[in-house]
Parts: C-alpha cells; sequence; structure tokens
C-alpha cells in the first residue's frame, strides 16, 4: 500500500478566498507505473466506504522503442485501483476490469445506483491490418495505426465491482452513420457521467455522427433506462450544430428536476458548453457557451446541493480546474474559477472525475504528466466549507 501524507497547499489565488470556501488538502498520485500509459478515470466511493478508481490502461510505447503513444491502441484494457481509507492509500497493483475480446477498450466510466449496482461504460477501437482495411463496409471511422472504431458497450456489477456481467451493447442513435470493422451500426457510446435520477430513470448523453459529408463529426443525444441500465431507449436531441461538434459529455439532475448537459465541444475553440432539459429530458433548449475553456467537463453534488465542477485545462499553464455552482447550475458564467494545479507537462492530462469522500472533503481524480513524463492517475483532495 502507498501511505499519502496529507498537507496544505495554498495554489494561486483562488485558494484561501471565503467567497468560494475551498481548501486544497493534497495532490496524491493513485497510480504510476513507467510501462504504462495510464488515463481516463472514473470514481466511486461504495456504500461500504471504499474508493474505486476505474481507468484506462495501455502499454508505453517506449518500452517497444516506438516513438509515441495514443489513445486508440489495440493494447489497452479496463482496470480499477482501491482505497479503503478515503484515500491516504491505493492498492499497488490494479486489478483487471474487463478486457475487450475484439480491441482495445476506453475510458471506463463509472455509476453507482441507489441500490448499490455499478455501471461501467467504455467503447472500443479493433486493430485492421492493411490487407483488410479496403475490404471493409463504409463509413467506418479509421484511426491512426490500423485502428478502427467498434463503438460503444457497457458493463454491470451487483457486488461491489468482484465481479462484472456483460458486455452490453446499447443501441444506435438516429443519426450514427458509421459502421463497425464487422459492418454493424454502431452501438451508442460516449465518454462522460450518466446519472440516476429521483425517479430511478437513468440519463446517458451519447454521441453520434451527424454529417454525411464528415462522419468524424458528432452531436449528442439522450438515452434513457428505466430498468437499472439493462436496456436503453432514444428520447431527443441534445446539442448540435452546422459547424461545431459535441461529443464528450456529462449529465446532471439539479433538485428541481432540470437535467443539465454539460458538454466537450470542437470547432470552439475549446468553449465548455451546457443545454438544459426542463421537461425531464424530452427535449433540449438551446446549447449555450459556458463563458470558458475546458474539457470534458464532470459535475457532482455537494452535501449542500451546490454542485462541483471539474474539467481539464489543456492550454498552458496546462492543469486542471473547478467552479462552484449554485444547485440549479445557473451560474456558470460568474461562478470563480478553482485552479487545482499548473505544473502539467503538456495537453496529455485531464478528463477530471470527482466523488465525495466526506461531508466536507472531495477527491478529484485525473490523469496527469509531469515534464512530459510517465501518464499517470493522480488526484487532489478538497476540503470544501
Amino acid at each position: 500500500m502507498l501511505l499519502i501524507a496529507f498537507f496544505v497547499i495554498p495554489i494561486g489565488k483562488s485558494f484561501g478566498q471565503e467567497s468560494i470556501g475551498v481548501k486544497k488538502l493534497t495532490d496524491i498520485i493513485i497510480y504510476e507505473n513507467a510501462d504504462f500509459h495510464s488515463a481516463f478515470p472514473s470514481v466511486v466511493k461504495k456504500e461500504d466506504g471504499e474508493i474505486i478508481v476505474a481507468f484506462r490502461r495501455a502499454p508505453n510505447r517506449a518500452i517497444f522503442n516506438e516513438p509515441g503513444t495514443n489513445h486508440v491502441d489495440p493494447n489497452s484494457y479496463l482496470v480499477y485501483v482501491r482505497s479503503r481509507d478515503n484515500g491516504h492509500s491505493w492498492t499497488k497493483e490494479p486489478e483487471l476490469l474487463y478486457a475487450h475480446p475484439y480491441g482495445g477498450s476506453q475510458d471506463p466510466c463509472l455509476l453507482q445506483l441507489k441500490d448499490g449496482t455499478l455501471i461501467c461504460a467504455s467503447y472500443g477501437w479493433a486493430f485492421v491490418r492493411e490487407s483488410g482495411m479496403d475490404k471493409l463496409k463504409e463509413p467506418v471511422f479509421k484511426n491512426k495505426h490500423g485502428s478502427v472504431f467498434l463503438g460503444g458497450y457497457y458493463l454491470r456489477s451487483t457486488d461491489g465491482g468482484e465481479s462484472w456481467e456483460g458486455p452490453y451493447y446499447p443501441p444506435t442513435v438516429p443519426q450514427e452513420m458509421k459502421l463497425t470493422p464487422m459492418g454493424d451500426p454502431i452501438p451508442a457510446y460516449n465518454r462522460g457521467a450518466m446519472y440516476e435520477g429521483k425517479d430511478g430513470r437513468i440519463f446517458w448523453v451519447v454521441a453520434g455522427s451527424d454529417d454525411p459529408e464528415n462522419t468524424r463529426k458528432t452531436a449528442t443525444c439522450l438515452l434513457i433506462s428505466e430498468d437499472k441500465g439493462m436496456s436503453w431507449k432514444y428520447s431527443c436531441p441534445v446539442a448540435t450544430d452546422e459547424r461545431a461538434a459535441f461529443n464528450e459529455t456529462s449529465i446532471y439532475e439539479t433538485p428541481k428536476g432540470d437535467l443539465v448537459a454539460f458538454l466537450r465541444t470542437a470547432g470552439l475553440d475549446d468553449q465548455a458548453c451546457i443545454a438544459r432539459s426542463t421537461d425531464g429530458g424530452n427535449s433540449f433548449g438551446p446549447w449555450k457557451k459556458m463563458g470558458f475553456q475546458g474539457h470534458p467537463l464532470q459535475a457532482t453534488r455537494l452535501p449542500d446541493n451546490r454542485v462541483l465542477l471539474v474539467y481539464g485545462y489543456r492550454h498552458e499553464p496546462y492543469g486542471i480546474r473547478a467552479r462552484i455552482l449554485n444547485p440549479e447550475c445557473t451560474d456558470y458564467e460568474t461562478a470563480e474559477e478553482i485552479i487545482l494545479r499548473t505544473d502539467g507537462g503538456g495537453s496529455d492530462i485531464g478528463y477530471p472525475w470527482a466523488t465525495v469522500i466526506d461531508d466536507n472533503q472531495v477527491l478529484v481524480t485525473y490523469y496527469y504528466n509531469l515534464k512530459n513524463g510517465t501518464r499517470h492517475i493522480a488526484g487532489t483532495i478538497l476540503e470544501i466549507k
């Protein structure tokens, strides 16, 4: 077990301001191994107090004397580590969560339901040799080094993550045009937090192609499950635009019952965007810019019903940032930015995900590098008053 000492680190003028009521306690390393590129974490605190951080792990291609590591590695798979003392220490060796039989898996996105069931959404890339590429039924999404997009899937656990059932495949959304390497319609996918509403429905914002001339361009729409994630139905579009693309999105339900989608964008100078449903997910109003840069975003309800919104900052100074919004998430333009870290070694960082660990402390997890070194899973513990 890796023991981590806690200490107060006043970083930037944002910390220590009574108007914000946030104190940074420490930065921690959750998992690091120079042989692996570790990225894209999500975190839950289980009912028994144990914290699980799931992430994607792939070989660091430097061990094979290759010039670089990318995010579509066919050898990537899902793993997790545990803490039983609110983040003070973590299991050293990750446990395998899932390895997809057809290719590499990305971005495990955890959701814990009120009954303790865990859902983990992911998506994958298959490696296709050059001799097969030209024979694939089009359109497919081809990426670097022979990778072809497989689409999304999800897993379920009813024993606290000790075992996982699946994979299960969500439906293909109406606007999706891309096909899998096997020639089938791509199952819905996305990176972002699902949310279980107060009526028990699960909300999931997924992405899909929306431009026949450019299948890489995506828009988002809402899927809803009424049976604890066993099946999903398409509901409505969330955000679409003729020029801008929307993809990695987290959704949140306010105490009033509004559904708020926090959207990553492309073609908008990295502007964070928001869309809101006031009718329980039957429709969403027009998307809006939030007034700041950052992606992707994830929202966590605090004990007093305020919302901690965390996001990566892939501009100099590279790091992790946050804002505390009011319970209905209406003050995003005026909420002061909280700078958690500014020491990132480049843009290959971020994807934060937070969880409340006690009445006044929050763990924010993310992947990080220092001086362009090993990509690892890190965290910041905040005290919020």
